[in-house]
C-alpha cells in the first residue's frame, strides 16, 4: 500500500532536491512524530520494570553483539561512563545482563544477557519490528531504500564507517 497521500510539486524527486525551511522544519517534526511512535510501545513494556530508554538501548545492542565490553557499549552508545555504570548495574542486579571478565583482558568485562534480558529484549524489539515492517511495508521498497538513504546521511560522517560495521555485525 502507498502513501495516502497525493503527490505534489513539493513532494516530487526534482522538487525535494530544494526543499524550502519550511519543509525541513515538517521534516524535523515528522521525525520527532516518528521517534515517539516508535518508542512508546517499548515505553509502556519499560515501565513495569521502572526502567527507562537507556536500558532498552543497552538492551538491544547486547542482545546484538553479545560479549560485547562495557567499552564497546560506551562508544556504541555514546555516554559517560557514569550514566552507563548506572543502568548496567540495574540491569545485572536485576538478572537481566550478566557481566564476566573479559577473555583476553581480564580488566574488560563483557556483556551478555540472561534467559530473562533475552526475553525483555525480545518483547520491547518485536513491537518495534512490527511498526518498522508495517511502515516499510506501506511505503514501497523505493521509499524504504530512501529511508535508509536519510538516516545514514543524518549520522555525522565520521562515525558512519563505524555504524555500518555495527550494522554488519552480529557475533
Amino acid at each position: 500500500m502507498q502513501s495516502s497521500r497525493p503527490k505534489t510539486a513539493a513532494t516530487t524527486g526534482e522538487q525535494l532536491l530544494f526543499l524550502t525551511d519550511d519543509q525541513l522544519r515538517q521534516g524535523i517534526e515528522l521525525m520527532f512524530f516518528a521517534y515517539r511512535g516508535f518508542t512508546a510501545d517499548p515505553d509502556r513494556i519499560l515501565e513495569d520494570y521502572a526502567y527507562g530508554r537507556a536500558h532498552h538501548r543497552a538492551l538491544h545492542f547486547i542482545n546484538r553483539r553479545p560479549g560485547l565490553t562495557v567499552n564497546e557499549l560506551l562508544d556504541i552508545l555514546g555516554v559517560t561512563k557514569q550514566s552507563l555504570n548506572r543502568v548496567l548495574r540495574q540491569l545485572v542486579e536485576d538478572g537481566l545482563v550478566e557481566s564476566s571478565v573479559g577473555r583476553q583482558d581480564r580488566r574488560q568485562r563483557n556483556l551478555t544477557l540472561t534467559e530473562k534480558g533475552q526475553a525483555l529484549e525480545a518483547e520491547l524489539s518485536t513491537t518495534q519490528r512490527a511498526r518498522m515492517r508495517r511502515a516499510y511495508s506501506n511505503a514501497g521498497a523505493q521509499a524504504v531504500q530512501g529511508f535508509r538513504e536519510v538516516l545514514e546521511q543524518i549520522i555525522d560522517p565520521e562515525r558512519r564507517g563505524q555504524i555500518e560495521r555495527l550494522l554488519e555485525t552480529k557475533r
